[in-house]
């Protein structure tokens, strides 16, 4: 009963923590993105650019093309991700990390590269790496499972290696150890 009584305190303060008159404004500092996406976890504001996705993107739509639009973009990261938290040499690396975040900004990532009309709301390379400790091995399992995936949705080689060239110089700023 202690459980319960504790476990229904725990729920309802939220509410009573977020409940405000109808007519006052929402004030939030510039980036609080639990609030913008929904089942993420909150993180310090900090200023959005698109330089902050590491790369320019593509001129033309070939490249968008050639990874099946943005929806084509989304399978490549969400099977990227599935693969690397199922791979024993990377899996510990995304055990404390907020995947929802970490599934939106790769897309919006990936997609602003390729040249889809999206911009990118993440962090800068070096920041959102910097307290991971990654090795040049981790990076090399990530790639593998990033061609992976693009393989599995029909990404044709040369594409694949285009974008792989476009993302090989955030390596100076992924690993860092």
């Amino acid at each position: 009963m202690r459980l319960f009584l504790l476990a229904a305190a725990v729920f309802a303060l939220p509410v009573t923590a977020l409940a405000q008159e109808a007519d006052a404004p929402l004030e939030l500092p510039p980036v609080v993105m639990s609030t913008e996406h929904p089942g993420e976890v909150a993180v310090e504001p900090y200023d959005r650019s698109n330089a902050h996705a590491g790369a320019t993107p593509f001129e033309g739509t070939a490249m968008l093309e050639a990874f099946h639009g943005v929806e084509g973009i989304g399978r490549v990261v969400d099977a990227m991700i599935d693969l690397s938290i199922e791979d024993p040499r990377i899996a510990g690396t995304f055990v404390s990390h907020d995947m929802v975040r970490l599934r939106r900004v790769l897309k919006e990532q990936f997609a602003y590269i390729l040249g889809a009309p999206v911009d990118y709301s993440g962090r800068d390379m070096a920041t959102s790496h910097r307290d991971i400790g990654l090795q040049a091995a981790d990076m090399g399992a990530l790639v593998e499972n990033l061609q992976i995936a693009m393989d599995r949705e029909g990404v044709d080689f040369r594409a694949q290696n285009r974008f792989l060239a476009k993302l090989a110089p955030m390596k100076d700023d992924v690993v860092t150890r």
